[in-house]
Protein backbone atom coordinates (compact mmCIF):
# COMPACT_ATOMS: atom_id res chain seq x y z
CA UNK A 1 0.00 0.00 0.00
CA UNK A 2 1.32 3.42 -0.91
CA UNK A 3 2.07 5.88 1.87
CA UNK A 4 0.05 9.12 1.50
CA UNK A 5 2.41 11.93 0.61
CA UNK A 6 1.30 14.29 3.37
CA UNK A 7 2.09 11.72 6.07
CA UNK A 8 5.59 11.20 4.78
CA UNK A 9 6.14 14.95 4.66
CA UNK A 10 4.77 15.63 8.15
CA UNK A 11 8.10 14.70 9.69
CA UNK A 12 9.66 17.69 7.93
CA UNK A 13 7.58 20.30 9.76
CA UNK A 14 9.61 23.14 11.20
CA UNK A 15 8.67 23.87 14.83
CA UNK A 16 7.51 27.37 15.55
CA UNK A 17 5.84 28.07 12.21
CA UNK A 18 2.14 28.78 11.89
CA UNK A 19 0.25 26.87 9.19
CA UNK A 20 -0.26 28.46 5.77
CA UNK A 21 -2.98 27.09 3.44
CA UNK A 22 -2.54 26.37 -0.26
CA UNK A 23 -2.73 27.60 -3.81
CA UNK A 24 -4.50 26.91 -7.05
CA UNK A 25 -5.55 24.10 -9.35
CA UNK A 26 -5.92 22.79 -12.86
CA UNK A 27 -5.98 25.04 -15.94
CA UNK A 28 -9.32 25.45 -17.63
CA UNK A 29 -9.97 24.78 -21.30
CA UNK A 30 -12.82 27.24 -21.55
CA UNK A 31 -11.60 30.73 -22.35
CA UNK A 32 -12.34 33.05 -19.47
CA UNK A 33 -13.03 30.23 -16.99
CA UNK A 34 -10.15 31.38 -14.80
CA UNK A 35 -11.42 34.86 -14.15
CA UNK A 36 -10.30 37.61 -11.83
CA UNK A 37 -11.99 37.97 -8.48
CA UNK A 38 -11.45 41.69 -8.21
CA UNK A 39 -7.85 42.20 -7.19
CA UNK A 40 -7.73 45.57 -5.47
CA UNK A 41 -6.31 48.42 -7.48
CA UNK A 42 -3.65 48.77 -4.82
CA UNK A 43 -1.98 46.04 -2.82
CA UNK A 44 -2.38 46.03 0.98
CA UNK A 45 0.08 48.10 2.95
CA UNK A 46 2.99 46.05 4.23
CA UNK A 47 3.12 45.49 8.00
CA UNK A 48 5.86 47.19 9.97
CA UNK A 49 6.95 43.87 11.47
CA UNK A 50 6.75 40.24 10.43
CA UNK A 51 3.10 39.57 9.73
CA UNK A 52 0.46 38.43 7.29
CA UNK A 53 -1.58 39.78 4.40
CA UNK A 54 -4.70 38.40 2.76
CA UNK A 55 -5.00 39.02 -0.97
CA UNK A 56 -7.49 38.01 -3.69
CA UNK A 57 -6.54 35.11 -5.93
CA UNK A 58 -7.66 33.91 -9.32
CA UNK A 59 -10.84 31.85 -9.32
CA UNK A 60 -10.54 28.05 -9.20
CA UNK A 61 -12.94 26.28 -11.52
CA UNK A 62 -13.59 23.44 -9.07
CA UNK A 63 -14.97 25.85 -6.46
CA UNK A 64 -16.20 28.94 -8.31
CA UNK A 65 -16.34 32.26 -6.54
CA UNK A 66 -13.99 34.64 -4.74
CA UNK A 67 -10.86 33.16 -3.24
CA UNK A 68 -8.29 34.61 -0.83
CA UNK A 69 -4.75 33.53 -0.11
CA UNK A 70 -2.72 34.27 2.99
CA UNK A 71 0.79 35.63 2.66
CA UNK A 72 3.36 35.53 5.49
CA UNK A 73 6.18 38.06 5.50
CA UNK A 74 9.56 37.77 7.22
CA UNK A 75 11.84 40.81 7.15
CA UNK A 76 15.56 40.98 7.94
CA UNK A 77 15.69 41.18 11.76
CA UNK A 78 11.89 40.97 11.73
CA UNK A 79 11.13 44.60 10.83
CA UNK A 80 10.33 46.50 7.65
CA UNK A 81 12.72 49.27 8.64
CA UNK A 82 15.64 46.93 7.93
CA UNK A 83 14.72 46.66 4.24
CA UNK A 84 17.29 48.65 2.25
CA UNK A 85 18.35 49.17 -1.35
CA UNK A 86 20.36 45.92 -1.13
CA UNK A 87 17.48 43.77 0.17
CA UNK A 88 16.03 41.21 -2.21
CA UNK A 89 12.85 39.09 -2.20
CA UNK A 90 12.57 35.32 -1.73
CA UNK A 91 9.72 32.82 -1.81
CA UNK A 92 9.94 29.78 0.50
CA UNK A 93 7.18 27.36 -0.47
CA UNK A 94 5.75 24.48 1.56
CA UNK A 95 5.29 20.88 0.48
CA UNK A 96 2.27 19.03 -0.92
CA UNK A 97 -0.09 18.55 2.02
CA UNK A 98 1.82 21.01 4.19
CA UNK A 99 1.22 24.55 5.36
CA UNK A 100 3.38 27.59 6.15
CA UNK A 101 7.06 26.62 6.07
CA UNK A 102 6.49 22.86 6.33
CA UNK A 103 9.06 20.98 4.27
CA UNK A 104 10.89 24.10 3.10
CA UNK A 105 13.63 26.41 4.34
CA UNK A 106 13.10 28.49 7.51
CA UNK A 107 11.96 31.90 6.18
CA UNK A 108 13.40 34.00 9.02
CA UNK A 109 16.81 32.40 8.58
CA UNK A 110 16.61 33.11 4.86
CA UNK A 111 15.67 36.74 5.54
CA UNK A 112 18.57 37.27 7.91
CA UNK A 113 21.22 35.30 6.05
CA UNK A 114 20.54 36.60 2.55
CA UNK A 115 19.13 40.05 3.31
CA UNK A 116 15.76 39.33 1.71
CA UNK A 117 12.10 39.71 2.51
CA UNK A 118 11.16 36.02 2.79
CA UNK A 119 7.63 35.13 1.72
CA UNK A 120 5.53 32.05 2.53
CA UNK A 121 2.23 31.54 0.78
CA UNK A 122 -1.04 29.77 1.57
CA UNK A 123 -1.45 28.76 -2.05
CA UNK A 124 -4.30 26.68 -3.43
CA UNK A 125 -4.87 23.33 -1.68
CA UNK A 126 -2.53 23.80 1.26
CA UNK A 127 -3.05 21.31 4.05
CA UNK A 128 -4.54 17.79 4.11
CA UNK A 129 -7.35 18.77 1.71
CA UNK A 130 -4.80 18.61 -1.09
CA UNK A 131 -4.38 14.89 -0.40
CA UNK A 132 -7.92 13.94 0.69
CA UNK A 133 -10.14 16.29 -1.31
CA UNK A 134 -12.22 15.18 -4.30
CA UNK A 135 -10.64 17.70 -6.66
CA UNK A 136 -7.44 16.84 -8.53
CA UNK A 137 -4.23 18.38 -7.25
CA UNK A 138 -3.34 21.58 -9.08
CA UNK A 139 0.29 20.56 -9.56
CA UNK A 140 1.82 24.00 -9.87
CA UNK A 141 -0.29 26.10 -12.24
CA UNK A 142 -2.66 28.19 -10.17
CA UNK A 143 -0.37 27.48 -7.22
CA UNK A 144 2.47 29.25 -9.00
CA UNK A 145 0.17 32.12 -9.97
CA UNK A 146 -0.76 32.46 -6.27
CA UNK A 147 2.90 32.55 -5.25
CA UNK A 148 3.69 35.09 -7.97
CA UNK A 149 0.77 37.25 -6.89
CA UNK A 150 2.11 37.17 -3.33
CA UNK A 151 5.57 38.11 -4.59
CA UNK A 152 4.11 40.97 -6.63
CA UNK A 153 2.19 42.19 -3.58
CA UNK A 154 5.49 42.70 -1.73
CA UNK A 155 7.23 44.09 -4.81
CA UNK A 156 4.46 46.62 -5.42
CA UNK A 157 3.96 47.34 -1.72
CA UNK A 158 7.60 48.35 -1.29
CA UNK A 159 7.40 50.55 -4.39
CA UNK A 160 4.24 52.28 -3.17
CA UNK A 161 5.78 52.84 0.24
CA UNK A 162 8.81 54.45 -1.40
CA UNK A 163 11.13 51.81 0.08
CA UNK A 164 14.11 51.00 -2.12
CA UNK A 165 14.95 47.31 -2.55
CA UNK A 166 17.06 45.24 -4.93
CA UNK A 167 14.68 44.03 -7.63
CA UNK A 168 17.58 42.23 -9.31
CA UNK A 169 17.78 39.78 -6.37
CA UNK A 170 14.59 37.70 -6.54
CA UNK A 171 14.78 34.06 -5.44
CA UNK A 172 12.59 31.07 -4.66
CA UNK A 173 12.99 27.75 -2.92
CA UNK A 174 10.75 24.93 -1.78
CA UNK A 175 10.67 21.25 -0.97
CA UNK A 176 8.64 18.51 -2.65
CA UNK A 177 5.38 20.20 -3.74
CA UNK A 178 7.05 23.52 -2.94
CA UNK A 179 9.92 22.53 -5.17
CA UNK A 180 7.41 21.93 -7.95
CA UNK A 181 5.83 25.36 -7.40
CA UNK A 182 9.31 26.92 -7.32
CA UNK A 183 10.06 25.40 -10.72
CA UNK A 184 6.69 26.60 -12.02
CA UNK A 185 7.03 30.22 -10.84
CA UNK A 186 10.23 30.42 -12.88
CA UNK A 187 8.35 28.98 -15.86
CA UNK A 188 5.34 31.29 -15.61
CA UNK A 189 7.46 34.37 -14.82
CA UNK A 190 10.52 33.61 -16.98
CA UNK A 191 12.09 37.07 -16.64
CA UNK A 192 11.68 37.58 -12.90
CA UNK A 193 13.87 35.20 -10.90
CA UNK A 194 17.61 35.43 -10.33
CA UNK A 195 18.06 32.01 -8.76
CA UNK A 196 15.77 29.19 -7.63
CA UNK A 197 16.51 26.11 -5.53
CA UNK A 198 14.26 23.09 -6.02
CA UNK A 199 14.56 20.44 -3.31
CA UNK A 200 13.12 17.08 -4.37
CA UNK A 201 10.24 18.69 -6.26
CA UNK A 202 8.01 17.14 -8.92
CA UNK A 203 9.44 17.89 -12.35
CA UNK A 204 6.37 16.88 -14.32
CA UNK A 205 2.80 15.61 -14.00
CA UNK A 206 3.46 12.11 -15.35
CA UNK A 207 0.74 9.60 -16.16
CA UNK A 208 1.96 7.68 -13.13
CA UNK A 209 1.20 10.55 -10.75
CA UNK A 210 -1.84 11.89 -12.61
CA UNK A 211 -3.72 8.59 -12.60
CA UNK A 212 -2.07 6.82 -9.62
CA UNK A 213 -0.83 3.94 -11.74
CA UNK A 214 0.69 0.84 -10.12
CA UNK A 215 4.41 1.07 -9.38
CA UNK A 216 6.47 4.20 -9.77
CA UNK A 217 5.64 7.20 -7.58
CA UNK A 218 3.41 6.94 -4.52
CA UNK A 219 1.75 10.26 -5.37
CA UNK A 220 -1.86 10.49 -6.51
CA UNK A 221 -2.99 13.72 -8.18
CA UNK A 222 -6.53 12.30 -8.70
CA UNK A 223 -6.90 13.14 -12.40
CA UNK A 224 -8.96 11.12 -14.86
CA UNK A 225 -8.21 10.05 -18.43
CA UNK A 226 -11.97 10.02 -19.15
CA UNK A 227 -12.98 13.11 -21.18
CA UNK A 228 -16.42 13.00 -19.55
CA UNK A 229 -15.01 13.20 -16.03
CA UNK A 230 -14.89 16.57 -14.23
CA UNK A 231 -11.31 15.61 -13.27
CA UNK A 232 -10.26 15.00 -16.87
CA UNK A 233 -6.63 15.94 -17.55
CA UNK A 234 -6.19 17.41 -21.02
CA UNK A 235 -2.93 17.02 -22.93
CA UNK A 236 -2.54 20.81 -22.80
CA UNK A 237 -2.78 20.92 -19.01
CA UNK A 238 -0.35 18.05 -18.69
CA UNK A 239 2.17 19.67 -21.03
CA UNK A 240 2.15 22.96 -19.13
CA UNK A 241 2.97 21.08 -15.93
CA UNK A 242 6.02 19.46 -17.51
CA UNK A 243 8.88 21.74 -16.43
CA UNK A 244 11.27 19.81 -18.68
CA UNK A 245 9.18 20.05 -21.86
CA UNK A 246 11.72 20.92 -24.59
CA UNK A 247 9.43 23.14 -26.67
CA UNK A 248 8.37 25.22 -23.68
CA UNK A 249 11.92 25.48 -22.37
CA UNK A 250 12.80 26.96 -25.76
CA UNK A 251 9.99 29.51 -25.33
CA UNK A 252 11.30 30.52 -21.89
CA UNK A 253 14.83 30.95 -23.20
CA UNK A 254 13.60 33.01 -26.15
CA UNK A 255 11.73 35.25 -23.73
CA UNK A 256 15.01 35.85 -21.90
CA UNK A 257 15.09 33.49 -18.92
CA UNK A 258 18.52 33.81 -17.26
CA UNK A 259 17.64 32.31 -13.87
CA UNK A 260 20.16 30.07 -12.13
CA UNK A 261 18.33 26.78 -11.47
CA UNK A 262 19.62 24.54 -8.68
CA UNK A 263 18.06 21.09 -8.35
CA UNK A 264 18.77 18.92 -5.29
CA UNK A 265 17.24 15.46 -5.52
CA UNK A 266 17.81 12.11 -3.82
CA UNK A 267 18.66 9.18 -6.06
CA UNK A 268 16.34 6.82 -4.12
CA UNK A 269 13.34 9.19 -3.97
CA UNK A 270 10.18 7.09 -4.43
CA UNK A 271 7.72 10.01 -4.24
CA UNK A 272 9.15 12.47 -6.75
CA UNK A 273 11.10 10.16 -9.03
CA UNK A 274 14.70 11.12 -9.68
CA UNK A 275 14.40 10.08 -13.33
CA UNK A 276 11.94 12.94 -13.93
CA UNK A 277 14.31 15.44 -12.30
CA UNK A 278 17.29 14.15 -14.31
CA UNK A 279 15.30 14.42 -17.54
CA UNK A 280 14.32 17.99 -16.67
CA UNK A 281 17.92 19.00 -15.89
CA UNK A 282 19.22 17.42 -19.08
CA UNK A 283 16.57 19.17 -21.19
CA UNK A 284 17.30 22.48 -19.46
CA UNK A 285 20.99 22.13 -20.31
CA UNK A 286 20.17 21.39 -23.94
CA UNK A 287 17.96 24.49 -24.03
CA UNK A 288 20.78 26.69 -22.67
CA UNK A 289 19.58 27.15 -19.10
CA UNK A 290 22.04 27.86 -16.29
CA UNK A 291 21.26 24.73 -14.26
CA UNK A 292 23.02 22.72 -11.56
CA UNK A 293 21.83 19.19 -10.82
CA UNK A 294 22.81 17.72 -7.45
CA UNK A 295 21.62 14.12 -7.40
CA UNK A 296 22.36 12.87 -3.91
CA UNK A 297 24.05 9.52 -3.34
CA UNK A 298 25.40 7.95 -0.14
CA UNK A 299 28.75 9.65 -0.74
CA UNK A 300 27.09 13.08 -0.45
CA UNK A 301 25.52 12.50 2.96
CA UNK A 302 27.06 14.65 5.71
CA UNK A 303 24.61 13.91 8.53
CA UNK A 304 23.69 17.59 8.87
CA UNK A 305 22.26 19.11 5.71
CA UNK A 306 22.02 15.88 3.72
CA UNK A 307 20.90 12.87 5.72
CA UNK A 308 19.26 10.54 3.20
CA UNK A 309 19.14 9.82 -0.52
CA UNK A 310 15.36 9.48 -0.19
CA UNK A 311 12.62 12.08 -0.51
CA UNK A 312 13.20 13.81 2.84
CA UNK A 313 16.83 14.71 1.93
CA UNK A 314 17.61 16.19 5.35
CA UNK A 315 17.55 19.70 6.80
CA UNK A 316 16.10 21.75 3.99
CA UNK A 317 17.23 25.06 5.47
CA UNK A 318 20.84 23.87 5.59
CA UNK A 319 20.51 22.42 2.08
CA UNK A 320 19.66 25.89 0.76
CA UNK A 321 22.67 27.30 2.60
CA UNK A 322 24.97 24.57 1.31
CA UNK A 323 23.92 24.79 -2.34
CA UNK A 324 22.84 28.42 -2.52
CA UNK A 325 25.26 30.50 -0.44
CA UNK A 326 27.64 31.12 -3.34
CA UNK A 327 24.85 32.77 -5.35
CA UNK A 328 22.55 34.23 -2.70
CA UNK A 329 24.90 35.74 -0.10
CA UNK A 330 25.13 39.43 -0.98
CA UNK A 331 28.90 39.62 -0.34
CA UNK A 332 29.79 36.40 -2.17
CA UNK A 333 32.17 36.77 -5.15
CA UNK A 334 29.63 34.72 -7.13
CA UNK A 335 26.57 36.63 -5.91
CA UNK A 336 23.90 36.82 -8.61
CA UNK A 337 21.89 39.83 -9.73
CA UNK A 338 19.56 39.73 -12.69
CA UNK A 339 20.22 42.44 -15.28
CA UNK A 340 16.79 42.86 -16.86
CA UNK A 341 13.34 44.03 -15.81
CA UNK A 342 10.91 41.62 -14.18
CA UNK A 343 7.69 40.39 -15.75
CA UNK A 344 5.92 42.61 -13.20
CA UNK A 345 7.61 45.65 -14.76
CA UNK A 346 7.47 44.61 -18.41
CA UNK A 347 3.67 44.28 -18.23
CA UNK A 348 3.23 42.09 -21.27
CA UNK A 349 2.18 38.47 -21.80
CA UNK A 350 3.96 35.14 -21.53
CA UNK A 351 2.57 32.56 -23.97
CA UNK A 352 3.23 28.80 -23.92
CA UNK A 353 1.82 27.06 -27.03
CA UNK A 354 0.38 23.57 -26.59
CA UNK A 355 -1.16 21.08 -28.98
CA UNK A 356 -4.65 22.47 -28.48
CA UNK A 357 -3.92 26.17 -28.04
CA UNK A 358 -1.80 28.21 -25.65
CA UNK A 359 -1.55 29.08 -21.97
CA UNK A 360 -1.19 32.83 -21.56
CA UNK A 361 0.04 34.59 -18.42
CA UNK A 362 -0.80 38.28 -18.58
CA UNK A 363 1.18 40.81 -16.56
CA UNK A 364 -0.61 43.81 -18.05
CA UNK A 365 -1.76 44.88 -14.58
CA UNK A 366 1.56 43.97 -12.96
CA UNK A 367 0.27 40.87 -11.15
CA UNK A 368 -0.23 37.64 -13.15
CA UNK A 369 -3.52 36.42 -14.61
CA UNK A 370 -3.58 33.06 -16.38
CA UNK A 371 -5.87 31.84 -19.13
CA UNK A 372 -6.04 29.13 -21.78
CA UNK A 373 -6.78 30.04 -25.40
CA UNK A 374 -8.07 27.21 -27.59
CA UNK A 375 -6.96 26.97 -31.19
Amino acid sequence: MRTPHFIAEAELSSPGFLPLPALLLAGCLISGCLTMTGFAAETPALPARNGTLSIPAQEWRYRPGPRQIKVYLYYPQGELKHVTATTGLMLSLHNWGGTAATGTANPQQLADRYNVVAICVDYLQSGPQSVKGPEPYDFGYLQALDALRALWTVFDGLDRAGIAFDRQRIFSTGGSGGGNVTLMVNKLAPRTFTCIIDMCGMARLSDDIAYHLPGGSGLDARYSADPDSPNFLTPDEQQLRDVGDPSQLAVARKLGNTCKVIVVHGTTDTSCLVEDAQRMVNNMRKAGFDVEGHFITDEDLDGKALKTTGHALGNRTLIVFQKGDAYLLPDSPQALRRKTKTDFELRDEVRYPTAGGAFVISYKEGFPVGRFEKK
